[in-house]
């Protein structure tokens, strides 16, 4: 199961060098069920994700880059290519009447630096281990408008936009 929340970025971290970057491309197969090949620097995957929005059922499965690059012809929309930057928010706020974390608790930003057709848009992804840690969380001060409720910030609507 995959929980998380998803939020717009205005202004990127000035230290942004200093974190682990992936080059991220990804081809949808279908939207519903959403079906897509991801190539993850030199990693290939194959994902399955069920229905929903802020939790919904997830399958990776590892494929070769043959296998990858011949689904990848068959992509159905907009192949998407950003840079993603694994960010880890040690100590994360939650709100009052959430259990604390431990001590030394952390999280791991995924912040997504799209490229054209969809820079400038910065969104940053954010995993839980329940729903309600998911609902309970304080983002950092340079989080922008929380959009995991909108369908127009998830990859699979954003494949099938035309420009």
């Amino acid at each position: 199961m995959e929980i998380e929340r998803k939020f717009i970025i205005n202004a990127l971290p000035s230290d942004l060098e200093e974190y682990e970057c992936l080059h991220v491309e990804q081809a949808y197969l279908s939207t519903d069920p959403v079906l897509r090949v991801r190539k993850q620097n030199t990693k290939y995957f194959l994902t399955y994700k069920g229905q929903g929005m802020m939790a919904r059922e997830e399958h990776n499965f590892p494929i070769s880059d043959e296998a990858y690059y011949h689904l990848r012809e068959k992509a159905d929309g907009n192949i998407i290519s950003k840079k993603r930057y694994l960010i880890p928010l040690n100590n994360p706020t939650f709100r009052e009447g959430f259990p604390a974390p431990p001590k030394d608790y952390t999280l791991m930003i995924e912040l997504d630096v799209f490229d054209a057709p969809f820079a400038p848009l910065k969104l940053a992804e954010v995993e839980f281990g329940s729903k309600e840690a998911a609902n309970a969380f304080v983002p950092p001060s340079w989080f922008g408008e929380d959009v995991t409720y909108n369908k127009e910030y998830h990859n699979s609507y954003m494949s099938k936009q035309t420009f």
